[in-house]
């Protein structure tokens, strides 16, 4: 309709426009040939600056019908557009040979990180002994974090936990142990809960330590609760965990917020105790610190420890991933290699 109103000068160089567009081999020489006619030197440009010659009572129409003609270009332009992908489609299809009879190809499934895995199933196994589980922010306050669970400000312990320290005295925190304390202040005993998450520290990127790695915090408060329920708690745990033949041992250990504290043992899983690789001979295999709950952390929550009694435990989760799959580089849980995670399917 637009070219019929079109007079025959502009008509003429419609037409040239579409010998000259339907002419281009490719999108390349289609956009380098649309400047004769779009361009700021093109056809339509020229015709534009005859405005001012020509007589008032003309301009309105003149520029009217070069404007229709710039619309009819634009049109013709985009028509060869189109046909130009057309035909690299067709030719696409036409070089690819595709057996139909071929099977398809399976999406590969996903899967939990296998620190997700052993993160899950100790929670699960606590979970299934009555243990509530419980979360927490991962930047503290130096009260979380430090001050209730006993390390005062000078107290030596806090160079075990070389901490990264952020604006307005607050930190990332080095343990979960802070979450005890928020239970305990949020709660009225008894208590009985897991706390898993990430936990960060100055440490060396290398084969056995990380800045980040994971925890599972255990806490239990009770009346007249003794270091003999917390033994039995963890030979259950350890036997679910590990395999109902493990046995467990306890050596005498330090932490601030525990007292007695001692670190847990357990049969190697490998080995069966006869000594291997995974346990360095000796035919056994550390897996958490505990103890009993300070007195003092009981004083900073507000409990009476003369009525209170309690204890916590830790689990490293990627030290227990290591040792359940005699994985020997810690670094390998957090390259992303897809083979390597692929074994844990």
């Amino acid at each position: 309709m637009l070219e019929e109103e079109l007079g025959p000068e502009l008509l003429t160089l419609l037409e040239e426009a579409r010998r000259v567009f339907n002419a281009a081999p490719n999108e390349d020489v289609l956009h380098q040939v649309k400047a004769q006619f779009l361009g700021k030197q093109g056809h339509l440009r020229e015709l534009m600056g005859r405005l001012p010659t020509l007589p008032p009572e003309e301009r309105k129409a003149w520029g009217q019908e070069v404007n229709r003609l710039k619309v009819s270009i634009e049109a013709l332009l985009e028509e060869r557009k189109a046909g130009l992908r057309r035909e690299r489609r067709a030719q696409d299809i036409a070089s690819t040979f595709v057996d139909l009879t071929l099977p398809g190809r399976a999406p590969l499934p996903g899967t939990a990180h296998p620190l997700r895995l052993v993160e899950d199933q100790i929670v699960d196994v606590f979970r299934d002994m009555g243990y509530d589980v419980a979360s927490g922010p991962q930047v503290e306050t130096d009260f979380h974090n430090f001050e209730a669970l006993n390390f005062p400000p000078d107290h030596p312990a806090r160079d075990m936990q070389d901490t990264f320290h952020l604006e307005g005295g607050r930190l990332l925190r080095t343990h979960t142990s802070g979450m005890q304390i928020r239970a305990m202040l949020a709660n009225e005993p008894p208590l009985r809960l897991v706390a898993p998450g990430a936990v960060f520290r100055r440490d060396d990127f290398d084969a056995r330590h990380s800045p980040s790695f994971h925890q599972v915090e255990g806490l239990v408060v009770d009346r007249g609760i003794t270091l003999a329920h917390l033994k039995g708690t963890l030979e259950v745990f350890a036997a679910r965990f590990f395999g109902a033949d493990t046995r467990i041992r306890l050596r005498p250990s330090f932490f601030p917020f525990t007292e007695p504290s001692a670190e847990v043992d357990a049969l190697c899983p490998a080995c069966g105790g006869s000594g291997c690789g995974v346990c360095s001979q000796s035919g056994w295999i550390e897996i958490l610190g505990c103890g009993m709950v300070h007195p003092n952390v009981f004083r900073a929550v507000g409990l009476d420890p003369e009525v209170w009694t309690g204890f916590a435990f830790g689990i490293g989760v990627e030290r227990t991933a290591m040792r359940l799959f005699g994985v020997h580089d810690i670094r390998d849980f957090y390259t992303n290699d897809l083979r390597f995670l692929s074994a844990f399917r």
